[in-house]
């Protein structure tokens, strides 16, 4: 971010990614360190999960099926249905312990990576892997989670607002033209809706790190930053989120359904790669977001006192301000 701050506001879609490419290439040894820390268990958490859940699905199909051609009221009937139960309790606890799992090093890797990006705009000396990994993440991601849980609250309500209006539609319409015009431009809705919240969502994640607030005051501060740039940030959350996409569809189709060893091991490389990659490259995006939106709004970022704030991470800087020890003044034109 060597540019003038007024002129960061101008910065467009594609500025966006030549700006984050030149971020990571120009530090490529320290988001390497990172990536392998944080974002490459990540990655192989997720892709992990993908083929364990395959299997465990396959294995409950395949005993259904087998439930289906066997009489009711025979003992082997009784096993299979017991079976069958214990799979799905299984499948579900694994399901469980993924999310926590994929949580929390997903928190640990955004923690991680706008930490950086907010220490080379500061031009502030990088801390070791090991103090990042041990004294800063710890700090900055219990501020990340409690604004997660907001989001959960927030998304969770969201959902079942839109469950009550479609089961609403279903009373009221009859599957003919008109009816699916008007759940078409309810999905529509709601897509948009959801993509919204997620933008404010991540943006609020770097606020939680960058800003002295979380939680539902990061949400609130999220959504008056990204005014007026929410198209671009949308856009490009939905592309970093269809590359994800993708690379879960190509490991699907060629890892977990194909039968050749050698295969599966290359392509598996290949999807664990890109994704580390893509992953990278969508936390350092957000942030770049951060600033772009921070500099359209005429905030000022103060360098130094963001640079205290670094540090107070650290446990090396005591706040002199009480009334706000974290930069973010509004700038005066």
């Amino acid at each position: 971010m060597d540019k003038d701050q007024d002129d960061i506001q101008f910065i467009g879609l594609f500025g966006i990614y030549k700006e984050s490419l030149t971020i990571i290439n120009s530090w490529r040894n320290s988001f390497a360190k990172i990536a392998l820390a944080t974002i490459l268990p990540l990655s192989v958490v997720f892709l992990a999960h993908i083929e364990i859940s395959e299997l465990l699905f396959s294995e409950i199909l395949h005993n259904e099926d087998a439930l289906d051609e066997t009489r009711a009221n025979t003992p082997r009937y009784a096993k299979l249905s017991h079976m069958i139960s214990s799979e799905w309790t299984a499948f579900w606890i694994f399901k469980f312990f993924y999310f926590i799992f994929f949580l929390i090093l997903s928190l640990l890797s955004t923690s991680a990576i706008v930490y950086t990006i907010a220490c080379i705009y500061t031009a502030k000396s990088m801390p070791s892997l090991y103090e990042l990994v041990t004294i800063v993440v710890p700090r900055v991601w219990k501020r990340l989670i409690v604004t997660f849980l907001w989001n959960f609250v927030i998304i969770f309500m969201y959902n079942v607002i839109a469950v009550l209006t479609f089961i609403l539609w279903g009373f009221l319409f009859s599957p003919n033209v008109v009816g699916i015009v008007v759940l078409c431009i309810m999905v529509v809705l709601y897509l948009t809706g959801f993509v919204y919240i997620n933008v404010i969502w991540h943006l609020a994640s770097v606020v939680s790190v960058l800003e002295d607030v979380y939680g539902i005051q990061a949400m609130i501060k999220s959504k008056a930053l990204i005014k007026g740039k929410m198209r671009v940030a949308a856009i490009m959350f939905l592309t970093v989120n269809l590359l994800f996409l993708g690379v879960q569809i190509v490991y699907q189709r060629f890892v977990v359904l194909e039968a050749s060893l050698w295969l599966r091991l290359f392509y598996g490389m290949i999807c664990l790669n890109f994704l580390v990659i893509l992953i990278l490259l969508g936390l350092v995006i957000q942030t770049v977001i951060y600033f772009i939106c921070k500099s359209y709004h005429h905030e000022n970022i103060d360098k130094l006192l963001l640079s205290d704030h670094l540090e107070a991470y650290l446990g090396h800087y005591v706040p002199l301000k009480s009334s706000m020890d974290v930069q973010l003044e509004q700038f005066q034109l």
